[in-house]
């Protein structure tokens, strides 16, 4: 396979309509490589408009949703950035080249092992990967300018708002059944903007509270 112009084929078919315009995201999403983050079984599906199951449970996003993320959480060079549901490491990648640090966490352990590889081999840098509940508990690194929460929610908690240091942004996915939206939540002294800013339905992130959802 022509992988480089897979890629090509990637942002300008599938991402680019997605309303994914930022000249940086779409410069970083040719730079990563993103069939070296898929499972290796799963590789010619790398560039296709579907979410990948990585097993146990646990999906790769669809490559228009993980951009789009990564736009809309309007990344700065300065920034100290959580991920949170790191699964195989490709959005930690994408957002590191965008900001000074990024930390995702992920409460699958072999998920996190893959992630941690997957990055080392890219030469990302500036980014680390831990285990644990992205919901349970403030992160010891925080605060964060920007925090990317890569499965729904059905409402922003606030020990993640609590997180954000001031001015600081978070997307999510959040919302029930039949409809869910993303959301852009950015913080001001004590309180709080949440704008929608499109529909999509995402399965539960793993360590959500809903027991009963369908998560990953």
């Amino acid at each position: 396979m022509d992988w480089e112009h897979a890629r090509y084929l990637m942002v300008e078919q599938q991402i680019r309509p997605w309303d994914v315009l930022d000249g940086k995201v779409l410069e970083r999403l040719m730079l990563v490589k993103r069939e070296d983050f898929v499972p290796a079984d799963k590789k010619e599906l790398a560039f296709v408009d579907v979410a990948l199951p990585l097993g146990n449970g646990n999906f790769m996003l669809e490559p228009k949703l993980e951009a789009r993320l990564v736009q809309d959480v309007e990344l700065k060079p300065t920034d100290k950035v959580l991920v949170i549901g790191a699964g195989t490491g490709y959005v930690v990648a994408l957002a590191a080249g965008l900001a000074r640090e990024v930390i995702g966490v992920e409460i699958d352990v072999a998920l996190k092992h893959v992630a941690e590889a997957n990055l080392l081999r890219a030469g990302v840098k500036n980014a680390r990967v831990e285990e644990g509940n992205g919901l349970s508990a403030a992160n010891v690194a925080c605060p964060f300018d920007a925090i990317i929460v890569t499965g729904s929610l059905a409402e922003v908690p606030a020990v993640l708002r609590e997180q954000l240091a001031e001015g600081g942004r978070l997307i999510a996915v959040v919302g029930e059944l039949p409809i869910m939206s993303a959301v852009l939540l950015k913080r001001s002294g004590n309180s709080y903007a949440q704008n929608k800013l499109f529909e999509f339905n995402l399965p539960r992130l793993r360590s959500a509270a809903d027991k009963d959802a369908f998560v990953f």
